[in-house]
């Protein structure tokens, strides 16, 4: 069972936090303009959304923060007229009135007051962590639900059968290598990680690929849980994946932590990392993570 109460990954509130603007989450009764060639103007209040919007052939008008977006989710690329609706805990309402966007779609969580955006345009909610299901299948709900609402049905029908091919593809290369467990991380310390597990959407791509988590232990509702490297112990030898981005200044201090030196799973040279997948994403994160799992 998930823990009722969380902490929220980077930038995000606590569930306690969001919980009053969660009423009005699906906000997005009024009909959007005709089907067929119409391309629908759509601002993105989080990377997940935007992922989403884009992985449908979408181009958003402006997305929260869209170098965090390029850091940390990396693909599908931004467009390059994308523009900056400024923090994803307080997007730039002026802008927003200015673009006059048809849709404004943000994700379970954040904990914005929702009021303001409603006014200004239809407001669609991402629920891929309520915990209502896994966030792979609630990926897939979300994307036919929203593809059906932008007339994009058959796109998101390909990007569900291109996700489903990626994850079998690496399935198959992954093939053997059941019994070795992995854990996976994120660095933002030289004392800390946030380990993943029960509840997210990696430990969803584990499961479809056949790999053991080595990681066991409680997760909150957003599936992981922050513990200090020390405690990375628990997982013996077993093999870790680290995801980028890892600040260089802090890549410098873990190379040079004889902590981090001392754990068994560094002494056996079971550690790699790879490049940045957003691990509260949607189906393209699913399918970019077991792609990059079985390359590493």
């Amino acid at each position: 069972m998930r823990s009722t109460e969380s902490r929220a990954p980077y930038g995000l509130l606590t569930r306690r936090q969001c919980v009053a603007g969660l009423a009005g989450a699906w906000l997005g009764a009024a009909t959007l303009p005709a089907r067929g060639a119409f391309q629908p103007r759509v601002a993105c209040l989080e990377w997940t959304a935007a992922e989403l919007i884009i992985s449908l052939g979408i181009e958003p008008l402006a997305v929260a923060d869209t170098k965090g977006y390029r850091d940390w989710v990396v693909s599908p690329g931004l467009p390059a007229g994308c523009l900056d609706l400024g923090s994803r805990g307080e997007p730039n309402l002026e802008l927003l009135l200015e673009l006059k966007p048809d849709l404004i779609i943000g994700a379970y969580g954040y904990g914005l007051d929702q009021a303001p955006f409603a006014r200004i345009a239809p407001l669609h909610t991402v629920p891929f962590y309520d915990g209502t299901d896994t966030p792979y299948r609630q990926a897939e709900t979300e994307t036919r639900k929203l593809g059906e609402k932008l007339g994009r049905e058959a796109e998101a029908e390909e990007l569900i059968r291109q996700t489903a091919t990626a994850i079998s593809e690496a399935m198959v290369k992954l093939a053997g290598k059941e019994g070795r467990p992995l854990a996976v991380v994120s660095m933002f310390d030289d004392r800390h990680v946030r380990i993943y597990g029960r509840g997210s959407l990696l430990q969803d791509v584990f499961d479809h690929v056949g790999i053991t988590n080595a990681w066991t232990g409680k997760t909150d509702s957003w599936g992981f849980s922050t513990m200090g490297i020390e405690e990375l112990v628990t997982i013996g030898a077993a093999r870790l994946v680290s995801l980028d981005p890892i600040p260089p200044h802090i890549r410098i201090r873990i190379e040079q932590s004889t902590l981090w030196a001392n754990l068994p799973c560094v002494k056996a040279g079971n550690v790699a990392t790879i490049p940045p997948v957003w691990p509260f994403g949607g189906l393209a994160s699913a399918a970019r993570f077991a792609t990059l799992l079985a390359q590493a």
